[in-house]
């Protein structure tokens, strides 16, 4: 895992050190290796009581780049589920939008706007139908379409008045 002898100066007193993950030649101070793949997970003890997870993933998608425990947000790893729901999102916005029969343009806009929605945390707590319906209303008026809310909540099967 760790080099026996420093390139730099031929010392074979490697420190290595698995919480750290590193290996450093104690002669010269090269680090000879960074972020080492280990094997153990160590669970530490917070002030509050609650246990934090010590360790590193690999993702395969990420390139080599590592990412400690609780980065998920930083990194890649809810890229996959981002993809999945902008999928779904475009996938109900072409059926809303065959429906209502409207243009190309139209409902590339309305993604973008749900894109932006998704972005600005604004689905979040909301039904996707309603947020989708939001996102083409607004390119029916932006765009001056002859569609209606009436015309969205027919098809959604959703009363105007609900909160």
């Amino acid at each position: 895992m760790s080099p026996k002898v420093c390139k730099n100066c031929g010392c074979s007193d490697i420190d290595v050190d698995q919480a750290r993950g590193d290996a450093v030649c104690t002669g010269c101070g090269s680090v000879l290796e960074d972020n080492v793949i280990v094997s153990e997970v160590e669970f530490v003890e917070t002030g509050g009581g609650a246990s934090h997870a010590v360790g590193r993933f690999v993702s395969s998608e990420a390139g080599g780049a590592v990412m400690s425990f609780g980065d998920s947000h930083l990194g890649n790893i809810g890229a996959e589920s981002r993809a999945q729901t902008l999928a779904r999102a475009r996938n109900s916005i072409n059926t809303l939008g065959v429906q209502l029969q409207m243009n190309k343009h139209c409902l590339d806009t309305a993604f973008n706007f749900y894109k932006m929605a998704l972005t600005k945390h604004l689905t979040r707590g909301r039904k996707a139908s309603h947020v989708i319906a939001a996102c083409i209303y607004m390119v029916c008026r932006t765009e001056g379409t002859p569609h209606m809310l009436l015309d969205l909540s027919d098809i959604l099967q959703v009363s105007r008045c609900q909160p």
